[in-house]
């Protein structure tokens, strides 16, 4: 019998617990995999936590993960049996196998390892929709990104490299600075030891940020508006350090007229074309060498520990759960 991380109630990273479950076949549209990596993810936090409201309890979280093609349902055409596959968008990742839509499933390029497809489905589709699609960067762009050191941003910074933008880039210790750094990140500041919102002013000579891009949430709110440009569009698309609280909507006015989104990767990939599409050019990344991760491994049975650093901020880069 296979098993699994599941939740019987929110809280604390105690609640994940490994047991035995039945998977059962594959019904209509859908396919079970077994899977060889599993990516952790923020979301996955706030999930346990309740933040995100699950529909049921108990539950699998995890929205990502990569393996092979065992069964398919009747009405199944875009995978077969043997396919090695990846997802990132699907909740019940944490388990040694899976039911799954296979509509939600990306073919894995040869080129491309089951450990960096869990590494990099979701943060990278993320990374993608943030920089074409969300605010489309070009070499003219100036934009500030808070922990540019985590999962997405190490990818966000290979990528903007590649776009050419000026990516100034927020972390919480001078090893995390060096680690954003290399990837390609502009300028780094360490929020820390500096105020962020007088570097970007510095950095900019006072002309300040296109977009800021923001996932920690309660923390760099409201001055994370501050490091915007007149017309500047914030970012907010994570809550690591707590969701940011309700606000007057003429603080927008009042700060320059801005604009301000809450996207999501689901939203941005709900049509299967849209899906393939943010895939298709992540994996053309990766190819040819713009974009490298480097994940941190942990045995699927230790979520918990992995949760317990991640919160902890012990982290930098990917995360994957090997079953």
């Amino acid at each position: 019998m296979a098993h699994a991380i599941r939740i019987h109630e929110n809280g604390g990273p105690e609640v994940l617990k490994w047991e035995a479950v039945d998977v059962g076949e594959p019904g209509p549209g859908e396919a079970r995999i077994r899977q060889t990596a599993i990516g952790l993810n923020y979301i996955d936090v706030y999930h346990r936590t309740g933040l995100y409201k699950l529909a049921a309890l108990p539950a699998v979280i995890g929205m990502e993960g990569a393996g092979r093609v065992e069964a398919v349902g009747p009405g199944v055409t875009d995978v077969k049996v043997g396919d090695r596959v990846a997802y990132g968008t699907v909740l019940g990742g944490y388990a040694e196998e899976r039911l799954i839509p296979a509509d939600r499933l990306v073919k894995l390029p040869d080129d491309i390892s089951d450990v960096t497809a869990a590494a990099i489905m979701l943060q990278g589709m993320t990374a993608r929709y943030l920089l074409r699609e969300t605010y489309h960067v070009t070499p003219e762009t100036v934009m500030l990104f808070h922990a540019a050191a985590g999962g997405v941003g190490l990818i966000v910074c290979q990528w903007a490299k590649a776009l050419g933008a000026t990516m100034i880039g927020t972390v919480g210790s001078d090893e995390k600075a060096a680690l954003a750094k290399s990837a390609g990140c502009t300028h780094v500041i360490n929020y820390r030891t500096e105020d962020y919102v007088a570097r970007v002013r510095e950095i900019t000579g006072g002309s300040m940020c296109d977009v800021a891009y923001d996932s920690v949430g309660k923390d760099t709110f409201p001055s994370s508006l501050d490091c915007l440009k007149p017309k500047g569009l914030w970012v907010s698309f994570g809550n690591a350090s707590g969701p940011v609280p309700p606000f007057d909507m003429t603080l927008l006015s009042v700060k320059g007229s801005l604009f301000a989104t809450r996207p999501t990767v689901m939203a941005y990939t709900a049509q299967r074309a849209d899906l393939l599409a943010n895939a298709a050019d992540l994996f053309a990344m990766i190819a040819k060498g713009a974009i490298k991760v480097e994940p941190t491994t942990y045995a699927l049975k230790d979520a918990a520990q992995a949760h317990r650093d991640l919160e902890a901020r012990k982290t930098t880069g990917s995360i994957v759960l090997v079953p």
